[in-house]
């Protein structure tokens, strides 16, 4: 293991914000892993772990600790107990898109719709990532994480983790307190139970006359829609979705109505609708907007992007606006999905 002083974090985020970190390290197994936290207790340091550091802002300049990128690799997969049933665990630094893909080639059915999201593999429980009506808490079977207190391994089955939207209970009760070190996924080998309505999907995959898509064409598609929707971060610096779509009681959405009668919902309970968070920020004119170094997509409202040199506290700064505006209109409170490192 090597422990580098004053490193610059921008090259490992997708945000491409410079911040100079006190101490960074990158870690490949376990032992390198105790190692970097005995460094960071012996000298009193707080600690961040980061993945892809596609879900990550710094705010300041300077982090005054030790970062460390977990890099643990590998991929093993279990037949399950009937023969439409495997089990297929990756190691938290996997790239999330690449465990995708080895699924997909494998014609392990599940996770198509989360096809190119950015990040890896250990953080995508932290944030229950979604995308097309899919979460990942959907296949989720079990995983395992490194108590920092104790230093032991602990197993966490799905009710354990707490999920909700964009939630769980390692962004909540459990942070700073584990870092996962594997992920295990259940998944289908056959009769998959394709999600097709959310979005274009449909739409996309009839223009192409496929009536019965296959999980590689699903996965075809969606990748495209993101790519024609969404900024590459490696040419235009962003995290993804910002904000959380809010969820709102039906009272709420009633009274909206009165002036907005085509606003778009999403039923999710009999007294609760979800909101495309990206028509509220369109609506108040932020879409495509641009202050300086930072902006808001042209094509996709809830990405921020930095436009080259951007500072972290300038792209907090938009956010906090953006919050402020819809808050105004619309009496609605936006959340960053986004991890802020102040």
């Amino acid at each position: 293991m090597i422990i580098q002083e004053n490193i610059d974090i921008k090259k490992f985020t997708t945000f491409h914000v410079s911040a100079i970190c006190r101490f960074f390290t990158e870690i490949f197994t376990l032992e390198e892993l105790n190692e970097a936290l005995n460094f960071s207790v012996n000298n009193k340091l707080p600690v961040l772990f980061i993945g892809g550091g596609s879900n990550i802002l710094f705010t300041n300049k300077t982090f005054n600790g030790l970062v460390i990128k977990v890099n643990l690799k590998g991929i093993q997969e279990t037949l399950g107990n009937h023969n439409n049933q495997v089990f297929v665990s990756g190691m938290a630094g996997e790239n999330w898109d690449s465990f995708v893909s080895y699924c997909i080639n494998k014609n392990y059915g599940g996770l198509e719709n989360l096809s190119l999201i950015p990040g890896n593999v250990g953080t995508s429980p932290i944030q229950n990532i979604g995308a097309y009506g899919v979460e990942m808490k959907d296949s989720f079977y079990q995983l395992k994480a490194l108590n920092l207190t104790t230093r032991e391994i602990e197993i966490f089955s799905f009710d354990d983790c707490n999920f909700g939207y964009r939630e769980s209970f390692f962004k909540n009760e459990g942070r700073n307190n584990y870092v996962i070190l594997e992920v295990t996924f259940q998944l289908t080998t056959k009769k998959h139970k394709l999600k097709l309505s959310y979005g274009d999907i449909m739409d996309e995959l009839n223009k192409d006359k496929i009536s019965e898509p296959s999980l590689k064409e699903i996965r075809n598609q969606i990748i495209a829609t993101r790519k024609r929707k969404l900024p590459d971060p490696e040419v235009l610096g962003n995290a993804g979705s910002f904000f959380k779509n809010p969820i709102i009681p039906i009272y709420q959405l009633i009274k909206i109505r009165e002036n907005y009668p085509n606003i778009p919902f999403y039923t999710i309970s009999n007294d609760f609708v979800k909101l495309p968070a990206a028509w509220l920020i369109e609506k108040t004119g932020w879409k495509g907007k641009k202050i300086g170094n930072v902006g808001v997509h042209e094509k996709q409202p809830l990405v921020l992007v930095n436009l080259g040199t951007a500072t972290g506290k300038e792209i907090f700064s938009l956010s906090n606006s953006i919050i402020e505006d819809v808050n105004k209109i619309f009496n609605i409170q936006l959340e960053r999905e986004v991890n802020i490192i102040l």
